[in-house]
């Protein structure tokens, strides 16, 4: 491995120039779950590496809701990451429970928290705070949105960020999500639409100003499903209620609903639950924050790509797909298994990059896959008794909560 100094974006053609026995400086573009995790590795392996992050700081926005972290990804990278221990005490007790609501209100599945599950819940926001907290000052590049990458040749590849500011790398990371900057230096395919979206909305201090509500709810998941339409909950820290109405439609569908007029949008989007408890339909029309809207995209189950030398991706950059509870779990396995990778091959980056891209290939695919059947159970014809079937153990399945904890990731 050759190492370069820590990119320097204040010259529009600043270039890695220095080389050392250490290793190869890592450009990762997104400071998300993954690329933190993989910088976090990395630095515990003395490989060093700068993040470029488009917000302009830690707290520029909210940073989604509840994650449930498995034993067989997300807790085995945190363990890799050294942060096992920070991990556990941001668990949220008693937030594996899990019920399942008729629309009428009535309780068809009601599991509560035993403290035997293996998925412990945290909050999205604080397992990031951990992951930046343990990476040494100045390690994320803050308010470096990318405009562009393109290869240089013999393995090299040019970022230019916003400001026209550029820098160039011998190994660059794309951790940058969904719509990546850096996947166009692999593959042209781009994500496509999922033929539904979510519409966020939050609820808080539920048990004083929303009793109602947050009995339904109860202590951890709700699901409350009928083919094509959902409402969706999880009680996260403080008394807040956190939900997203699912909606079957096109985008143009919802290209018709103004949602700068946050009236007109619950107003409209409870229409869609009309005859459903009011409980229910209180988690549309009593939001405290603007509805948002969160279309759903994927790509192909199986996406991959030839070995392009000096660049890979990881998490959602290369497998989005639709929420299965997987994606953060994914992509911070992806990030600890790139950086052991790295740190286990110091002298064949390549060779690297290529044992950790065939692993990673075929975990995304059987994820996707997994996903595109639990969204039958959850939304399809036989809903909502095929998910209560799930969840009793009688088809088999892995018994993932499915409760879009990394719904948005």
């Amino acid at each position: 491995m050759t190492t370069q100094p820590t990119p320097d974006t204040q010259n529009a053609d600043s270039t890695d120039r220095s080389d050392s026995a250490e290793g190869t400086h890592v450009t990762i573009i997104g400071a998300g779950l993954g690329g933190l995790t993989l910088a976090r590795v990395l630095h515990v392996h003395g490989i060093p590496a700068t993040v470029y992050e488009a917000e302009a700081s830690p707290t520029a926005r909210a940073q989604g809701g509840m994650l449930d972290i498995h034993d067989y990804n997300g807790q085995p990278a945190l363990e890799t990451a050294g942060l096992l221990d920070e991990f556990r005490a941001l668990v949220l007790e008693g937030r594996e429970a899990i019920r399942v609501l008729d629309v009428d209100g009535s309780v068809l599945f009601d599991k509560a928290d035993d403290g035997t599950g293996v998925r412990p819940e945290v909050l999205r926001g604080e397992l990031r705070r951990i992951l930046l907290d343990s990476l040494p000052a100045g390690t994320v590049r803050w308010g470096h949105k990318v405009s562009g990458t393109r290869a240089l040749g013999e393995g090299r590849h040019e970022v230019t960020f916003a400001d026209g500011t550029t820098v160039v790398t011998s190994l660059l990371v794309g951790a940058d999500g969904a719509w990546s900057r850096v996947r166009p230096l692999l593959s042209a395919i781009t994500p496509e639409y999922a033929g539904m979206s979510f519409v966020e909305t939050y609820l808080f201090d539920s048990e004083t100003r929303h009793p109602a509500s947050a009995k339904a709810v109860g202590g951890g998941s709700m699901f409350a499903l009928t083919p094509g339409r959902a409402i969706l909950a999880h009680r996260e820290s403080g008394g807040t209620l956190h939900a997203y109405v699912m909606l079957s439609e096109s985008r143009e569908w919802f290209a018709g609903i103004d949602f700068g007029d946050s009236a007109a949008v619950t107003a409209r989007i409870a229409k869609e639950f009309d005859g459903w408890a009011p409980e229910l339909t209180a988690l549309i029309t009593d939001t405290e924050t603007a509805p948002v809207l969160r279309p759903l995209n994927a790509l192909p189950v199986g996406h991959r790509w030839d070995r392009v030398p000096g660049v890979t991706l990881l998490g959602d950059a290369a497998h989005l797909s639709v929420p299965n509870g997987e994606g953060a779990n994914l992509a911070m396995y992806d990030g600890a298994e790139l950086g052991k990778a790295l740190a286990a091959r110091p002298e064949d980056v390549e060779g690297a990059l290529a044992e950790y891209e065939e692993a990673m290939f075929t975990r995304g695919a059987e994820a996707a896959a997994e996903g595109t059947e639990l969204h039958e159970l959850l939304y399809g014809d036989k809903t909502p008794h095929s998910l209560i079937s799930m969840f009793n153990g009688d088809n088999g399945a892995t018994g993932d909560n499915g409760d879009g904890g990394d719904r948005t990731s």
